[in-house]
């Protein structure tokens, strides 16, 4: 295997709003408005036409993974398609060194009429791999699929989810010098995305350069060695990905401020104790709170809400009031917190804001933060309830029943 590695230098990409033109009668109109129509000189476009990507650079080595994050439309999938030769950048340059592995809709490609094991040969062909290694690959392609009783049916028949666990089988069994991943580790049920998991993770220590896409913020915690945070095709911060995370979830900034709110009672600092821990352990929460001249503390409640960073959904949420905690009238204080994260892998956000309880309403929103929580791989949901089971045998429940 040579050394492989991928190049991404002052790459700009522009696009052009609107439908292609592929009828005369269409096109002539459209070639007269753009000759006639007023370019920005500043961007160098011209009317109807945008940055999918503006002078974005970064360089992967063997051993490094980079982990791509932001929101819909950041350019996130723009970067893959140059990075795969789909489309080329505007300015600048870009290239993959070595054997490329593309974990990129991993369904996409199945001739519907041919059967699973013939998909597995006509796959691996198109992304460049020899006869003979489909050959040798094919039972442990198959086994990693877990769909091995209908390898012989038309892939027709197979559901949506059966074609990306073959999908993805063939793929991560490449064996290639470079790796690029796009959204592919929600394939299939929990089960199987666990082992889509796992596999990746031996692919980005097996000393090859990754490129990783992903929403699952705790995939690229990680999976990777460094991250881009782009939003509307500019890099908006480079680093590692605790960096880019920290800034994507509080908003662009990294810290967010605490919004002005008529509350008596202001949150001014929000610190965790750590910013990664396993499932189970103890999250120490410390906030700095300061009262406004003459406020009125009676209604505030000093509240902190844990969210779900991949669904946004609220897992828990508790307060001063609840807690029976009295705040002081006036001057500036802290808080501790002590919460036990039975929670599952994941990112979360720890929030904090001001309750008025006689308004039922948030007065006042403060400063968040963000943990990694990991190490939760033997239960499947969003809460761990510490199950207890044993097996009970034949004589003691036929004694328990007498």
């Amino acid at each position: 295997m040579t050394a492989g590695r991928i190049e991404f230098s002052e790459v700009w990409k522009k696009f052009h709003y609107g439908e292609v033109n592929n009828r005369l009668r269409d096109a002539i109109p459209a070639l007269v408005g753009k000759l006639f129509g007023r370019a920005n000189p500043d961007e160098g476009l011209w009317t109807g036409e945008f940055w999918a990507l503006q002078d974005v650079s970064f360089e992967v080595q063997p051993g490094e993974s980079l982990g791509l994050i932001g929101p819909n439309g950041a350019g996130k999938s723009t970067i893959l398609k140059l990075l795969t030769r789909i489309l080329r950048p505007t300015t600048g340059f870009c290239a993959l060194h070595g054997r490329v592995g593309a974990l990129i809709e991993v369904s996409a490609g199945f001739h519907p009429d041919l059967t699973g094991r013939e998909n597995v040969f006509l796959q691996g062909a198109i992304m460049g791999m020899p006869r003979k290694q489909i050959r040798s690959s094919f039972d442990e392609i198959v086994e990693f699929s877990g769909i091995a009783p209908f390898i012989d049916t038309p892939v027709k028949r197979y559901s949506s989810g059966m074609q990306a666990r073959l999908g993805f089988a063939i793929a991560a069994h490449l064996d290639p010098d470079v790796l690029v991943i796009d959204e592919v580790l929600s394939v299939g049920d929990a089960a199987f995305q666990q082992k889509a998991f796992d596999r990746v993770m031996q692919l980005v220590r097996g000393q090859i350069p990754v490129v990783v896409v992903s929403h699952q913020l705790e995939a690229i915690t990680t999976l990777c060695t460094q991250a881009i945070l782009l939003d509307r095709g500019r890099v908006i911060r480079q680093g590692t990905p605790h960096e880019c995370i920290s800034t994507y979830l509080s908003g662009g900034a990294g810290v967010r401020p605490p919004t002005t709110g008529d509350a008596a009672i202001r949150i001014e600092s929000l610190q965790l104790s750590r910013a990664t821990l396993r499932s189970g352990e103890t999250l120490a929460v410390q906030l700095e709170c300061a009262v406004r001249p003459d406020g009125w503390t009676e209604p505030d409640v000093v509240s902190v809400r844990v969210r779900s960073a991949q669904s946004g959904e609220v897992l828990f949420s508790t307060g001063t009031r609840q807690l029976g905690v009295a705040l002081p009238a006036s001057g500036t204080y802290a808080l501790s917190l002590e919460i036990q994260m039975n929670v599952a892998r994941g990112v979360y956000l720890v929030e904090s804001f001001v309750w008025d309880h006689l308004m039922s309403r948030e007065s006042f929103t403060g400063p968040s933060a963000h943990v990694d929580v990991r190490g939760a791989e033997e239960f499947d949901g969003l809460v761990q309830m510490h199950p207890r089971l044993r097996l009970v045998a034949e004589g003691e429940l036929s004694e328990k029943n007498s």
